[in-house]
């Protein structure tokens, strides 16, 4: 059977692009338009796996749409989790500091879903990591929204750059708690006989 050579990535975030170029996966960007609300009583894993399925299926009907070449699509979505409460990016400095002393001192989870979605099929897998955080003064965290890393982050912290030093300790997948688990990810490409491993070309 012939490699498939590209995938559309249903995602505008730049570490998903990054881990894909990691384990070289050549991809199209291209963004999915999705209601990201939470739904009544819905489970932070069946959330977080309703938005990657969603993703990875509305571009996928887009490329249908336009008469664009198939090809699967590869949707992602994170989500941070106190208990049972989902932690999204935050709105503004207060919502960033209120959720990061809420996961002050504290062990939360990360969850990763992927989809990747052909014309036959959509296959899924996901990630959860635990993250433990040290405890983290009021001011520090005023501080670190400061730095601008917060805003656009699920739990208004990012694990890949001045966040880390806010983290004690995860067992898990590290790549998960950054955007898409690659191990995970791997795995599902291979099932659509995706090439990995490649020189990628860095597509925007």
């Amino acid at each position: 059977m012939v490699s498939i050579d590209r995938v559309y990535l249903a995602s505008s975030s730049p570490r998903r692009r990054e881990l894909l170029h990691q384990i070289g996966v050549n991809f199209t960007v291209m963004h999915a338009d999705v209601d990201e609300s939470v739904g009544e009583g819905e489970a932070p894993l069946d959330y977080v796996c309703r938005l990657a399925q969603a993703k990875a299926e509305a571009v996928l009907a887009r490329l249908q749409v336009e008469g664009l070449q198939s090809c699967p699509v590869l949707g992602a979505d994170t989500s941070v989790v106190l208990g049972q409460q989902i932690l999204g990016k935050p709105e503004n400095e207060e919502h960033a500091v209120a959720m990061l002393m809420m996961l002050s001192g504290k062990t939360h989870q990360v969850i990763t879903a992927v989809a990747l979605a052909e014309e036959e099929q959509t296959r899924m897998v996901h990630s959860i990591t635990d993250v433990s955080f040290r405890e983290i003064s009021e001011q520090e965290a005023h501080n670190y929204w400061l730095s601008g890393e917060p805003a656009d982050k699920a739990g208004g912290y990012g694990i890949q750059g001045f966040g880390a030093i806010l983290v004690e300790r995860l067992s898990g997948s590290y790549s998960g708690v950054v955007g898409l688990p690659l191990y995970e990810t791997a795995n599902l490409l291979k099932q659509a006989d995706v090439r990995l491993w490649k020189r990628s070309e860095k597509t925007a």
